[in-house]
């Protein structure tokens, strides 16, 4: 009975953590997506033809317009989004800490947080990227594909300086979805090293 019990939480455990993470991907990520596109210029209104503005303003203005009340923007970076990526990460994991799914000290509660912020940007910008060369296949004239666009060229234009196209194709997608996987797994070493 003491191992179907201890199976029983197991799953619970791991179906929280998993809400815990899809919770965390939206909010956090429609903050970081909100930070990347003011820093790029991008307008993120539904009149400007921005398809997902909307969504993120939802997701994101509870937290982001109270902070933006103490933290303006400095040039282009929108320091209350990042801010606010940063804290619904901290609050998953103060929360996992809660439920006695992780410990430790708290500058390494800061520090894994810190790197899961940068996890989260690099599942962000993979995603998009694949949305990228999917939307590049198909060819549509869409709003998304222009939005995407917008979002994915300025990282594949250094690339495509220095990489060469083979038979007509363009390779640079390919090298950036590499190097941010490349850049994840050194994440996650560097978070297991913490102990979480």
């Amino acid at each position: 009975q003491i191992v179907a019990w201890v199976t029983i939480h197991t799953m619970w455990m791991e179906m929280l953590s998993l809400v815990l993470q899809l919770v965390t991907g939206l909010v956090g990520g429609a903050c970081l997506m909100r930070l990347y596109m003011q820093w790029h210029r991008i307008p993120l209104a539904a009149r400007a033809g921005n398809p997902l503005g909307p969504f993120i303003f939802a997701l994101t203005n509870w937290l982001v317009l109270p902070l933006r009340r103490v933290m303006p923007s400095i040039g282009r970076l929108d320091t209350a989004s990042l801010v606010a990526a940063y804290l619904v990460v901290l609050a998953k994991i103060g929360l996992m800490i809660w439920l006695g799914m992780g410990g430790g000290l708290w500058w390494m509660v800061l520090w894994v947080a810190f790197l899961d912020l940068l996890a989260l940007c690099l599942s962000g910008l993979f995603g998009l990227v694949l949305v990228h060369v999917v939307l590049s296949w198909v060819r549509t004239d869409s709003a998304m594909a222009d939005w995407v666009d917008r979002m994915v060229l300025p990282l594949l234009w250094p690339l495509r300086r220095i990489l060469p196209t083979l038979g007509g194709i363009d390779l640079s997608p390919l090298v950036l979805l590499l190097l941010i996987q490349l850049c994840e797994v050194a994440l996650r070493h560097l978070r297991y090293s913490g102990g979480f």
